[in-house]
């Protein structure tokens, strides 16, 4: 066998594995995103036992995603020891010059999505931790008009703080008089 056909089926093996792994990156996406927007659902429905249980999902989701990066690092890796350039210097349109053309379409395009998806996860994510750092003060709002504060609570940036006994509003909140 010569070089040149060597060469051809270990771009070719490169190729199938890296169209692969963008594959396995934009199905873990779709998850990521699908578990980001119910997780914004049930924020935005008060469901604390949801929000409890797709964080859980989500911490699942995020870990499954750790061992997609660790895989790609390790494509690059090997890229880049076919290219002669360092692991962390690979690019799309480097790795692109070792693939037949319709394979480097497909790869360019599912680079294009799972940025897309993963732009989207970013905002929506930002989008929830918002709406909760609003729930929680609101609900710190309510527990100090009610005189319940206890000896920690939490700022609306979402920050602990230690507070002294909870202060008194004014406010008569339960009027046990009658």
């Amino acid at each position: 066998m010569s070089e040149t056909v060597l060469h051809a089926q270990s771009d070719a093996a490169l190729t199938g594995e890296v169209l692969a792994h963008l594959e396995a990156q934009l199905v873990a996406a779709r998850r990521l995103l699908q578990v980001v927007l119910e997780q914004g659902a049930a924020i935005r429905n008060r469901d604390v036992r949801g929000v409890v249980q797709l964080t859980g999902v989500l911490q699942a989701e995020l870990q499954r995603r750790h061992l997609l990066e660790t895989q790609r690092l390790m494509l690059l890796q090997r890229a880049g020891t076919r290219l002669g350039v360092p692991g962390g210097s690979v690019t799309l349109a480097l790795l692109e010059t070792l693939m037949d053309p319709e394979s480097a379409l497909q790869a360019g395009a599912r680079s294009s999505e799972l940025r897309g998806l993963l732009e989207t996860v970013q905002r929506e994510h930002h989008v929830n931790r918002a709406l909760m750092t609003q729930e929680l003060a609101f609900l710190d709002h309510l527990l100090k008009l009610a005189g319940i504060g206890g000896d920690e609570s939490y700022t609306a940036g979402g920050d602990r703080h230690a507070t002294t006994a909870a202060q008194h509003t004014g406010h008569r909140v339960f009027d046990l008089e009658c």
